[in-house]
């Protein structure tokens, strides 16, 4: 089964490293992988989608919180959360392929971010299966290059700014709050 894990991790130079040779030296695999600071630049957010049984996930997320540098670690799968990912594709477009590839940039509320003489570039934002039902229409016009982010996510609902307060002020401490946030 395919799980998305949000990881808030302290902004520090290896922190990526660490998380990723977490996996690497387990033999677990990363399917995706987004990191970005958050509001507060001392605090990154770590979207990680894997796969694995009950078991499998149970060790990883417990790993995952041995690490010093791991503030909260939250499996989403079982709540509700909102997923994006974003993909940048180059086609091929000359006279026969633009209006059709206009067409499907407009069905998918993508946007045209770069244009050649000779191809387009699309943004396209949204979930997994709109991402790969936009790959799969454009195949046929001539894909010359994709950049895809993998995908990120949030649970849904308020975040409240207690809780949040609650994080800085754990991390600024030192602090690591791994449990009952």
């Amino acid at each position: 089964m395919r799980h998305t894990i949000s990881v808030l991790v302290e902004n520090e130079f290896g922190v990526l490293s660490r998380v990723a040779g977490l996996f690497s030296g387990r033999g677990f695999n990363i399917e995706s992988l987004c990191v970005a600071e958050t509001l507060d630049p001392t605090v990154s957010r770590m979207t990680i989608v894997t796969s694995g049984n009950e078991q499998i996930m149970e060790q990883i997320l417990k790993q995952l919180n041995k690490l010093v540098c791991v503030i909260k670690v939250v499996d989403m799968t079982r709540s509700d959360y909102v997923e994006r990912e974003l993909v940048l594709i180059k086609v091929t477009a000359d006279e026969k392929t633009k209006p059709e590839i206009l067409r499907l940039v407009d069905i998918f509320r993508g946007k045209i971010v770069d244009v050649s003489a000779e191809s387009y570039t699309i943004e396209v934002t949204g979930d997994e299966g709109k991402i790969n039902a936009i790959i799969e229409l454009m195949r046929p016009l001539g894909i010359r290059e994709i950049a895809r982010t993998g995908k990120i996510a949030m649970t849904r609902g308020p975040r409240t700014l207690k809780e949040a307060k609650k994080i800085k002020q754990g991390v600024e401490n030192g602090d690591l709050l791994r449990q009952g946030l």
